[in-house]
């Protein structure tokens, strides 16, 4: 009887720690339902990916006054899309200009033009950077074709995460999967800041041959896009292009005049601060900002 009761608390136990242990020890990745949305935001612990079912962008349309550098990154993420050759792509420059939403507006243009959805957009934060391997991991043997898109990439001098960055995009054994591009945006041209390139270079075996500041990091991106301070006249075109596409009625001249008013009381001129404006300009008017 005490040899029977012995085991029972024994068995009791061992119920205990194998229900502590798989408390512990964290669930296993789950294949992601690539059909449940085009978008998705990475998740490195456990290791998952959160599908989007509404993204927050506009239509690239509406984003004129950058027509140029909305041309090449549409053009680029055509081709990728078509399994042809493209290119990663630095979106930097000045705050506002509409860098992540172009990206963003790109897929969508995209996917429009694909019944099947084919290309999905995969969002990584700038602190799971060094994650990138995993997610890597997860999506090179999916039958579809992503974008890995980081908002407002830079590095700082303690940061070495930038490191798994370099490996995805150009080295390691295994390389970037042929069905992932990644688009990334920054204030900064080069991500690194200049002390910590040197850095860089004065650890080198030999300095001559460390890495330059114009092709250090940034050299992974094949393609840049450089965005700058709009003028005026742009500015008052994208919130001409909001207006109509909103159908917002206004006296020219009177939105004229109080969107350069809205301009000078933020102190800069932007993408962003126009899409602003529309919104003060539809809520005096009583109108909802639906396409």
């Amino acid at each position: 009887m005490s040899a029977q009761n012995d085991t029972a608390v024994l068995s009791a136990k061992l119920d205990s720690l194998i229900e502590l242990i798989s408390r512990a020890v964290p669930a296993t990745a789950q294949v992601p339902d690539w059909t449940a949305a085009d978008a998705f935001v990475w998740n490195p612990e456990p290791g998952d990916l959160q599908p989007v079912a509404k993204v927050n962008r506009v239509d690239i349309s509406l984003l004129c006054a950058v027509s140029h550098v909305r041309d090449l990154l549409l053009d680029n993420t055509k081709r990728f899309a078509a399994g042809l050759p493209a290119n990663n792509a630095l979106l930097w420059g000045a705050r506002g200009m509409g860098k992540s939403s172009l990206v963003k507006a790109a897929h969508a243009a995209v996917n429009a033009e694909n019944e099947a959805h084919t290309l999905k957009l995969i969002e990584i934060h700038r602190e799971d950077i060094e994650s990138l391997p995993k997610l890597m991991a997860q999506i090179r043997p999916a039958p579809y074709r992503f974008i890995v898109f980081c908002d407002d990439l830079s590095f700082d001098n303690d940061d070495t995460s930038y490191k798994s960055l370099k490996a995805v995009l150009e080295g390691g054994i295994e390389g970037r999967p042929e069905n992932v591009i990644f688009y990334a945006t920054s204030n900064r041209r080069h991500l690194l800041p200049r002390d910590m390139i040197e850095n860089e270079r004065s650890t080198a075996i030999n300095p001559a041959e460390a890495v330059e500041e114009k092709v250090s990091l940034s050299d992974r991106f094949g393609l840049w896009l450089g965005f700058h301070k709009c003028s005026q006249d742009d500015y008052l075109e994208m919130v001409r292009g909001y207006a109509d596409h909103f159908s917002l009625q206004v006296e020219e001249n009177e939105m004229r005049a109080q969107a350069l008013e809205w301009a000078t009381t933020r102190g800069s001129r932007s993408g962003r601060v126009a899409y602003q404006f529309i919104q003060d300009l539809a809520g005096r008017l009583g109108k909802k900002l639906e396409s």
